[in-house]
């Protein structure tokens, strides 16, 4: 050991005790818990991680449905709307001061601190609705990506015309198998390490779609392109044109839902600076960062498929070859969303075996635990009720999948469920409550006029993709149809 650790053992052994809970304290932010380490960058990385998923996938997509005029004018309305509105969200970080007042930890928790009452009961409901429905859309994104993996190698043995479909359902089947298994890990939010796979993976598949539609554009082989997307008469009716408009708005909504988790990284920020002015500057990195990329990869793709752009551009065969490159795309899809569906469904059993327990405290099957196995230093347990609940869970969320395995029209309706309201709405009635903005003033108009705008957009985006269920269910039977 040197001096200096010599020195600074001695110095630690002449503290007072006086002086030692002192330098604890020090340890610690104003709320008694441990300093938080977070910088604005970490806040921003936490931000593009959150933000670029699935979603990318379908934006080609979207573009084809407006155009080359309304589709990057529309992606860049939601960045500014969603950078906008998330500002207002960091002012409810801390209650009454920016700087010293109470600190939320949860989206849940701010609602309830500056609005409460029945505003309370309505954002958990939305929340936990888009909670279940994105572990929906991840089963079938999944599958759909699996089923993609083994036509890719098909097409590449037997040719581009063979026939190389296959049921989605059997492979829905097999991702709910292993979401049953990683369903049962009672301290998943330990596994960290599992975060940065899914980040990886997703950082990954987002740029081999970016690159292979880059070099689909470069060889010349395209297709029709318009000003207004697909064309009426042409491509589609004039009623289909308007309902896959509407479908698009909310494809694109939930290419950019973040706003739910955007407290909880906000509690990650150390302070000094106030935590509300670094998250702002961080929003603003994150947002730009995605925006940019999101141009590139709706654009792009765009350019290299036309109005006939897959809806999902990794699985709808634009790209035969290199056959590889495409496996693995789909591969990391399916990594990143073994996570990330564990991620979101994480909450929602959270609450309910709380609200369980709560209620009937004593009940042995809430608190008895068996092992299961025991190597070691390594020990599983299972709980009864866990077992039973969690595994209905995801039984029901395969089951819905299974039954509507609409990777477009299911990402458009829960892009419209949680855009209005817990991007726009709430954000903008906290910030109106806690900055006490007098009614019918200049700034409460214009909250309001936002509010009812973005209101109308998700209205249209959430009918437009009901319609694109109903319409699909027409000429889909589970385990038969194929793809």
């Amino acid at each position: 050991m040197g001096m200096e650790g010599i020195e600074l053992r001695e110095s630690r052994r002449s503290l007072s005790p006086r002086d030692m809970i002192l330098h604890k304290l020090e340890d610690l932010d104003d709320d008694g818990k441990p300093k938080r380490t977070g910088t604005m960058w970490t806040a921003s990385a936490h931000i593009i991680t959150a933000v670029i998923g699935s979603g990318v996938l379908s934006l080609a997509w979207a573009m084809s449905q407006l155009g080359w005029v309304a589709g990057p004018v529309t992606l860049v309305l939601f960045s500014i709307i969603t950078f906008f509105t998330s500002s207002l969200l960091t002012d409810c970080y801390r209650t009454s001061d920016p700087i010293s007042g109470k600190r939320n930890y949860t989206y849940n928790d701010a609602v309830k601190s500056i609005l409460g009452g029945t505003q309370v009961w309505m954002c958990g409901l939305c929340q936990y609705v888009n909670l279940c429905g994105v572990a929906i859309g991840y089963t079938i994104t999944a599958s759909i990506s699996a089923a993609a993996i083994s036509k890719s190698n098909c097409y590449h043995g037997k040719g581009h015309k063979a026939d190389c479909s296959v049921s989605d359902s059997f492979y829905m089947i097999g991702f709910g198998i292993i979401q049953f298994f990683l369903s049962q890990l009672p301290n998943f939010h330990d596994l960290w390490w599992l975060s940065i796979v899914a980040a990886v993976m997703s950082f990954a598949y987002s740029g081999i779609a970016v690159g292979l539609s880059f070099a689909k554009v470069i060889s010349g082989n395209t297709g029709k392109t318009s000003l207004t997307g697909q064309e009426v008469g042409v491509d589609i009716s004039s009623a289909q044109k308007i309902w896959e408009t509407f479908q698009a708005l909310g494809d694109i909504a939930f290419a950019y839902s973040y706003s739910i988790i955007l407290i909880e990284i906000q509690d990650t920020l150390k302070s000094p600076p106030a935590e509300n002015k670094v998250m702002k500057k961080a929003s603003f990195i994150g947002v730009s960062t995605t925006t940019i990329f999101y141009i590139l990869s709706g654009c792009l793709g765009y350019a290299a498929f036309g109005n006939h752009s897959p809806g999902n551009i990794l699985t709808g065969f634009g790209f035969y070859e290199p056959y590889w490159l495409v496996d693995l795309a789909n591969f990391c899809i399916i990594v990143h969303l073994v996570g990330a569906y564990q991620v979101f469904a994480q909450p929602v059993f959270a609450a309910v075996e709380k609200w369980v327990i709560k209620r009937n405290p004593n009940l042995k099957i809430l608190n008895k635990e068996l092992t299961v196995i025991h190597v070691k230093s390594f020990k599983f347990n299972v709980n009864m009720f866990r077992l039973i609940w969690r595994s209905i869970f995801v039984a029901l969320a395969t089951l819905l999948a299974i039954l509507m395995p609409f990777f477009n029209d299911i990402l458009g309706f829960l892009g419209a469920a949680s855009f209005w309201p817990l991007t726009v709405y709430f954000p903008t009635e906290m910030y109106i409550a806690q900055k006490n903005i007098e009614k019918f003033s200049g700034k409460w108009i214009l909250f309001k006029t936002l509010s009812f705008l973005c209101f109308f957009v998700s209205l249209a985006a959430a009918c437009g993709s009901i319609e694109g269920v109903i319409d699909a269910l027409h000429h889909y039977t589970p385990f038969q149809t194929k793809s």
